[in-house]
């Protein structure tokens, strides 16, 4: 068949870990108030904003930056599993109605205009923190901060001040990167974006759908070599991580999303770059995990293949970290 169509508060944070799930790909707040102090990371008391009808939407009826995937039987998962503990098989078909897939990862310019029209305030900035990478932050930041690790993942920092328009931490800032992805937003941000938009989010088949372009069996959206004539075609990790990152793609961190197209369909930044929220639940239709795609720029072969287009990983819907964004898909 071929169709073309992811504090300072005492406190420090327990994962799991072991070969296929160490990397961290998995922070959240969930684990932390497993430890027995909830009290640090409650659940807010606030306004559901997605249940909100959003005014002075300008986007409703856009969709020339969206790829139309037509409706048809699309493969999903597979059976050459890399990381069992993550479900990413079996090999199956889904029937799919037809859906737009944003062409591009939603943009901090683009979430920067629905912030300023409506005054959404994300999950990140009400808890107050957010994850930042090691190498984001100076070295006397991360002494001060030691204590405020991920045990397992010591490359993760929870930052106070970390959020979508400071994504480094307080001292950080947006001016110069516009045009890259948003990170540090949650699944429930993601969801009111899209909704203000007239859209939503895709659900893990659509997506993997996206991704492959229609094709069978492919690893990565544009096939499966990794480096098709020694060409990067994602920006993912180059060198021994967390350390050294060589940036042989050109970036240590995001990257613009009109960088690096990746399939027939004219999708950019599949994989790689940041992980993508989709709609779906991890477990159960009472889940509060949800499923992401797509890998980020932190993951690599040695640590964290999720890069691939069956590869899958999951947060609590609200946690965030500075390699967790999103894109939109609409019914046709």
């Amino acid at each position: 068949m071929f169709i073309y169509v992811l504090f300072m508060c005492f406190l420090q944070i327990i994962i799991t870990h072991n070969k296929e799930s160490g990397c961290g790909c998995n922070i959240d707040r969930e684990q932390s108030e497993n430890l027995g102090n909830g009290d640090i990371f409650k659940s807010l008391e606030k306004t559901d904003q997605c249940s909100i009808e959003f005014k002075n939407n300008e986007l409703e009826n856009e969709v020339e930056d969206m790829v139309l995937i037509p409706a048809g039987e699309y493969q999903v998962g597979t059976d050459e599993i890399i990381i069992e503990s993550d479900k990413e098989g079996p090999k199956r078909l889904v029937e799919l109605n037809g859906f737009y897939l944003d062409r591009y990862e939603v943009s901090i310019r683009d979430f920067n205009k629905f912030v300023t029209i409506t005054k959404y305030i994300t999950e990140a900035e009400k808890f107050g923190d957010s994850f930042v990478f090691t190498l984001f932050l100076n070295n006397t930041f991360k002494e001060q901060l030691k204590d405020f690790r991920v045990i397992q993942a010591t490359w993760w920092y929870k930052v106070t001040g970390a959020n979508w328009k400071s994504p480094h931490g307080p001292d950080s800032n947006i001016k110069d990167v516009m045009d890259h992805p948003v990170t540090h937003v949650s699944w429930n941000d993601a969801k009111a974006y899209c909704k203000w938009r007239g859209a939503r989010l895709p659900t893990e088949a659509e997506w993997e759908a996206a991704c492959r372009g229609g094709h069978e069996d492919r690893n990565y959206p544009w096939g499966d070599k990794l480096f098709p004539g020694r060409k990067h075609m994602a920006n993912i990790w180059q060198g021994t991580f967390p350390h050294y990152n060589s940036a042989k793609d050109e970036y240590i961190g995001t990257n613009p999303v009109h960088l690096f197209p990746q399939n027939e369909l004219g999708l950019h930044n599949m994989a790689g770059n940041v992980w993508e929220w989709t709609e779906d639940n991890w477990l159960d239709n009472n889940s509060k995990e949800k499923v992401k795609k797509g890998g980020s720029y932190l993951c690599h072969h040695s640590y964290c293949y999720r890069y691939r287009c069956a590869a899958r990983s999951h947060n609590t819907e609200d946690s965030s970290a500075g390699n967790l964004g999103f894109r939109c898909a609409k019914s046709v």
